[in-house]
């Protein structure tokens, strides 16, 4: 099921025509995208396949899988990035944006101590000219897939 005016719902709804960044890799219940308005190369977004606008509203199914995505995509890019540490966060209040989401966020060893936190949003508000190509979203999307042999690899 998918709501009007929700932003992970559209993408959904043109699941087959996704660029790679928009599906890293996917499940039955779960597909990953790399975030886009980011300064930030890795920045993951694990969203559920059908709308849900509160994690208490997941499917059990849904739910036994949330976490071992959660790790698996710590891991990969652990292993991409070389990261200390993935930040996993969780709100779904933007307008648009109520769809729930999970951000896996590398934060790297030398993260600026104002990124730190909460702080690391401040890298989705970076100006253009930082900001993560989409060709760069595709190579790293293309990069972490090859973690993912047991889940479907689209396009």
């Amino acid at each position: 099921m998918t709501t009007p005016d929700c932003f992970a719902c559209g993408q959904e709804a043109g699941f087959d025509d996704l660029p790679p960044r928009e599906c890293v890799t996917y499940d039955q219940h779960w597909r990953v995208a790399h975030a886009f308005n980011t300064a930030l190369p890795g920045w993951l977004v694990l969203l559920p396949r059908r709308h849900v606008a509160a994690v208490h509203d997941l499917t059990d199914d849904e739910a036994s899988s949330l976490g071992t995505w959660q790790v698996k995509l710590s891991r990969a890019l652990r292993t991409m990035t070389g990261c200390a540490k993935t930040y996993v966060i969780q709100f779904a209040e933007a307008e648009g944006f109520a769809h729930v989401h999970f951000h896996i966020v590398p934060r790297a060893e030398d993260l600026r101590p104002e990124h730190c936190g909460p702080g690391i949003f401040e890298l989705l508000r970076r100006p253009e000219t930082e900001r993560v190509s989409a060709d760069q979203a595709d190579r790293i999307a293309h990069s972490l897939r090859s973690q993912f042999q047991d889940h479907p690899n689209p396009r």
